[in-house]
């Protein structure tokens, strides 16, 4: 029964007097959200409710046909879905009360909310994962899921989590779906952006991070390359090489950059110590190709622009 305090008007501040003789004034702050005399009105209808000992601060009753808009019709206590406390029991069993997240939520209530919501296989996203309940509660139900964290966290509580369900921990809702554990997931770090607001890549981006971008477009894998070599790797019986930011050593503009028969022979050389024998296509990125179509195609390179055919994924 009581509201913010802004625009309240003198008739918005009296005390109130409950069956039990207790007496209540609005909390610091706040006014009740009714004048005296509609609260009065309202008494005398018996639509005001003292809780069940009689002594509560006041509230009013509402009837179904009286609330605008479309009311609830399910209601979820916390005997089913979980409380604070139950959410911390959770949390401390998995990594104790010193390096506990501070605002965890309980498995079961994220279980409830999942089992509306999607179906088994389904695609779940928590763009801000916190302690990783939601991705849990998801890998037990049998859902897909992508978390998003910046916070450390990520790496302190996400991804450990995880790799207990994975090993079949036996908290939270791990019961009630009859989890034994399996499965896996990926962890990714999220480097540099590569473009700038217009879709351009930056100017000051490094050969590294220009690199890990290629590769994963090419191949949908992270790169764990070294950058001290224009060959990227061989993936899939294809190899990948980027020549950008002079990697060669010739600083000269375009000089290590651009595709000819000595930058092609370096790569091969390349491709010779990683992968004896290979004989399959290479795709190479560089500023221009001064090959021509006829020594590309008998090759089996394809040639790629930088930086027009690098492409931001969707």
């Amino acid at each position: 029964m009581t509201a913010q305090e802004g625009h309240a008007t003198a008739e918005q501040y009296y005390e109130v007097v409950t069956p039990s003789g207790k007496v209540h004034r609005p909390p610091e702050g706040r006014c009740w959200g009714i004048s005296r005399a509609t609260y009065d009105r309202l008494l005398r209808e018996g639509r005001i409710y003292f809780g069940k000992k009689g002594d509560a601060q006041p509230n009013i009753i509402r009837y179904l046909s009286e609330v605008p808009g479309v009311a609830p019709w399910t209601w979820w206590p916390s005997s089913e879905v979980g409380h604070t406390d139950q959410s911390k029991k959770e949390i401390h069993a998995l990594f104790g009360k010193t390096a506990a997240f501070e605002s965890p939520k309980p498995e079961s209530l994220m279980e409830r909310i999942l089992h509306i919501a999607t179906n088994p296989g389904d695609l779940v996203l928590d763009s801000f994962l916190g302690s990783g309940t939601t991705a849990a509660v998801a890998h037990k139900m049998g859902r897909r899921y992508i978390g998003i964290e910046m916070g450390e966290h990520a790496r302190t509580h996400c991804a450990p989590r995880l790799q207990k369900v994975i090993e079949g921990e036996k908290g939270g809702i791990s019961e009630a779906v009859r989890w034994q554990g399996g499965g896996g997931f990926r962890f990714y770090r999220l480097g540099p952006p590569v473009f700038d607001e217009e879709g351009h890549i930056r100017q000051d981006i490094r050969f590294p991070v220009l690199a890990a971008h290629v590769w994963f477009s090419e191949t949908d894998r992270p790169w764990d390359g070294s950058g001290d070599s224009p060959l990227l790797g061989i993936e899939g019986g294809r190899a990948h090489a980027l020549l950008y930011n002079g990697i060669l050593g010739d600083k000269r503009p375009g000089g290590g950059n651009v595709l000819t028969r000595a930058t092609l022979a370096l790569i091969r050389e390349d491709i010779a110590k990683l992968a004896p024998g290979f004989d399959g296509p290479l795709t190479v990125y560089g500023e221009q190709s001064r090959l021509t179509p006829a020594t590309l195609d008998r090759e089996r390179i394809t040639f790629k622009q930088t930086p027009y055919d690098v492409k931001a994924r969707a």
